[in-house]
C-alpha cells in the first residue's frame, strides 16, 4: 500500500469520526473541522540533456521542458525534482521516462488531488524542397502534411527531389526518399517517418502553377512594412511598393530582400505611418498580385518622461493623483518595511521636469528585512506575500515598434546580498538593467518572487513576440543614450501587451543585488523605423 492511499484513507478515517461524533454529540461537536488547502507544487523540475531550465507555472500548475532535436522526446528521463514538503506524486511516474509527445497528466496530493501538466517544447527543423519549386514548402508537423507548388512546365510524375528532413535527426524514411531521387508527385505521396521507434505517416500533396511569381502577402507595422512573394528557385527576385493613389512604383533596394529558395521577403522601410500602400512582388519580368496595407500609429507609452508622480502616504506612485496608472514599482512591498525605494528625481536630462530613480537597499532591522530593488516596470503591484512580491507586468499594446530609446545614469555598488545559488556573486558589481518586450498571450505576465512559488518572465517563452535588453555593470556617467534594439520571432503575429522594466539589480527578482545601488532613468521613447 502506497503512502498516498495510507493518508488518503487516514483522511477520510477522520472524517467519517468526525460525521459519527457530530450525529452523536450534537450539542459537544460541530462537523466544522477544515483541512488545509495547501496547494500541491512541483517547485523544480529537471530533465536529462535539457536545453534551458524548466519553466514552471504554479497557478496553471503547469511544466515545460526545453529538448533539444536529438532528444528522445518519448522517453524524456528525469534527474531531480521537488515538490511542496509533505506532497506525494501518484505512482511515482517521475521515477520512469516520460513520454511527452503529448502532454502529460500527473496528480499530485497533499490532502486533496492537484493535476499538473507536464509539456516538452522541442524545435525540429523540416525542410522538402524539389525541383521546379514554387515558392517553400507549408509543413505542418501536427497534422503531418507538406504542401507545395510545382512550375506546370515541370513533369510533376517525376520529380527531382533537391532536400528533405520531416523528423528530427536520426529519422528513417520509407519509402526510402533521400535528396536526388526522383518520386511521382502527380498524387499524394505517403512517406512513413521514424524517429526513436515511433513511426508517422505524412502526405505531400503538391499543385502546379502556371504563375512565375506570387505576391504572398505583406505585414505591415508602422514605418516598416514585410513584403511576401514566392516564385520559382532561382528566379531575380524583388518588390516593388507605392502610396495608394500614385502612379509611379518604386522599387525596394536589393539588400533589402532575402531569398530562400522559391521564397523571398523585402522589408520596407521610412514608410508613413497611418498611411495606405500597394505593394507587389516581382521576378525577372513578371509581377505578382498587388496587396494593399495600411501602415500602423507612432504610439508612445504614458508618462515615458517619468515626469508626473504623486504620493500615496509613504509610497511615491509614476501617475497624477487620481489618474490611471501605466507604470508600477516595487515599492508597496518595500514600504512593509520601509520607504519607497523608486522615487522622482530632479536630476535629469534636460535640467527640468522629473526623472526615476531606483535605488537598490535592504529595507528592514538586521535579519528582518530583505534587499528591495529599485525598480520601474509597465503594469502593477498585486500583492505582498509575506516579504514577496506578486506583479502583473504588461499593458494592452498592438504596435510593433522596432526600438526603445531613452537615458539613464548608473551608480553600482558591491552586491552585498545573495541568495541560494547565487552566493559566488557577492562583492561583485552590481548590474542595471532595462528590457522590452511585446506578448501576445492572453493576460498580462505575472511575476512572482516568492522562491517556493517563483515565476519569473522569460524571454524565451512561446509567447513572446520581440524582446530586447541591455546591461551595465559599471557606473555610468553623466546621463547617457541608449537604444534597445527588439528582436522579432516573426513578423505576422501581433502583440496583444508591451512589457518595460528598469531595474538598479539585475536579479533583484532573487532578493540579490548591491545595497546603494542607483540606476536613473528619463525620457523613453519608442521607435517604429530602421
Amino acid at each position: 500500500m502506497t503512502h498516498r492511499t495510507i493518508q488518503r484513507i487516514l483522511t477520510r478515517a477522520m472524517a467519517a469520526a468526525t460525521a459519527l461524533a457530530a450525529v452523536i454529540l450534537p450539542s459537544c461537536i460541530k462537523d466544522d473541522i477544515p483541512y488545509p488547502h495547501i496547494q500541491a507544487n512541483i517547485t523544480d523540475f529537471v530533465v536529462a540533456d535539457q536545453l534551458q531550465n524548466a519553466r514552471i507555472d504554479t497557478t496553471a500548475m503547469t511544466v515545460t521542458v526545453y529538448l533539444p532535436e536529438p532528444a528522445n522526446i518519448y522517453a524524456v528521463q528525469v534527474t531531480d525534482y521537488a515538490v511542496t514538503p509533505g506532497a506525494t506524486v501518484t505512482d511515482s511516474v517521475f521515477s520512469r521516462p516520460l513520454d511527452l509527445s503529448q502532454p502529460l497528466k500527473v496528480n499530485l496530493f497533499l490532502y486533496y488531488d492537484y493535476e499538473w501538466t507536464i509539456t516538452a517544447s522541442q524545435e525540429i527543423e523540416r525542410y522538402f524542397t524539389f525541383e521546379g519549386q514554387v515558392g517553400s514548402s507549408q509543413i505542418d508537423a501536427g497534422a503531418h502534411t507538406v504542401t507545395a507548388l510545382i512550375s506546370d512546365k515541370m513533369d510533376i510524375a517525376n520529380v527531382l527531389i533537391e532536400s528533405i528532413k520531416l523528423g528530427a535527426e536520426g529519422s528513417t524514411y520509407s519509402p526510402d526518399v533521400t535528396a536526388g531521387s526522383h518520386v511521382d508527385l502527380s498524387q499524394p505521396l505517403s512517406i512513413e517517418v521514424t524517429t526513436h521507434g515511433h513511426t508517422d505517416t505524412w502526405t505531400v500533396t503538391v499543385t502546379a502553377t502556371a504563375s512565375s511569381v506570387d505576391t504572398e502577402r505583406v505585414d505591415a507595422w508602422t514605418n516598416v512594412a514585410w513584403v511576401y512573394g514566392q516564385g520559382q528557385a532561382g528566379g531575380e527576385f524583388g518588390v516593388e511598393y507605392r502610396l495608394q493613389g500614385e502612379t509611379t512604383w518604386t522599387r525596394a533596394p536589393q539588400d533589402w530582400l532575402t531569398v530562400d529558395g522559391g521564397s523571398f521577403c523585402s522589408r520596407l522601410i521610412h514608410l508613413s505611418p497611418l498611411s495606405v500602400y500597394e505593394a507587389r512582388a516581382i521576378s525577372g519580368e513578371d509581377l505578382g498580385s498587388i496587396v494593399t496595407f495600411t501602415t500602423g500609429a507612432t504610439t508612445q507609452c504614458p508618462n515615458m518622461d517619468f515626469d508626473t508622480w504623486w504620493l500615496d502616504g509613504k509610497i511615491w506612485c509614476p501617475w497624477a493623483e487620481g489618474g490611471e496608472p501605466y507604470w508600477g514599482t516595487g515599492n508597496k512591498g518595500a514600504a512593509t518595511l520601509g520607504n519607497s525605494n523608486t522615487t522622482p528625481t530632479l536630476n535629469t536630462v534636460s535640467g527640468s521636469g522629473q526623472a526615476a530613480q531606483l535605488q537598490t537597499r535592504f529595507v528592514g532591522i538586521s535579519f528582518l528585512g530583505k534587499l528591495a530593488a529599485g525598480n520601474i516596470f509597465v503594469g502593477s503591484y498585486v500583492r505582498t506575500v509575506g516579504t514577496n512580491g506578486v506583479l502583473s507586468m504588461g499593458r494592452p499594446f498592438t504596435e510593433r515598434p522596432t526600438a526603445l530609446r531613452g537615458y539613464l545614469d548608473y551608480t553600482t555598488a558591491p552586491i552585498s546580498h545573495t541568495t541560494t545559488g547565487l552566493e559566488s556573486l557577492k562583492g561583485q558589481p552590481d548590474t542595471c538593467v532595462v528590457w522590452c518586450a511585446l506578448i501576445d498571450s492572453p493576460e498580462p505576465q505575472e511575476i512572482r518572487t516568492d522562491p517556493k512559488d517563483r515565476l519569473l518572465f522569460n524571454p524565451n517563452s512561446d509567447y513572446v513576440i520581440a524582446y530586447g535588453n541591455l546591461e551595465f555593470g559599471q557606473d555610468v556617467h553623466p546621463y547617457t543614450p541608449f537604444e534597445i534594439k527588439l528582436n522579432y520571432k516573426a513578423t505576422d503575429r501581433v502583440p496583444k501587451y508591451i512589457l518595460i522594466t528598469a531595474s538598479a539589480s539585475k536579479y533583484g527578482d532573487f532578493f540579490t543585488g548591491g545595497d546603494g545601488a542607483t540606476l536613473l532613468v528619463d525620457d523613453f521613447e519608442l521607435i517604429y523605423d530602421y
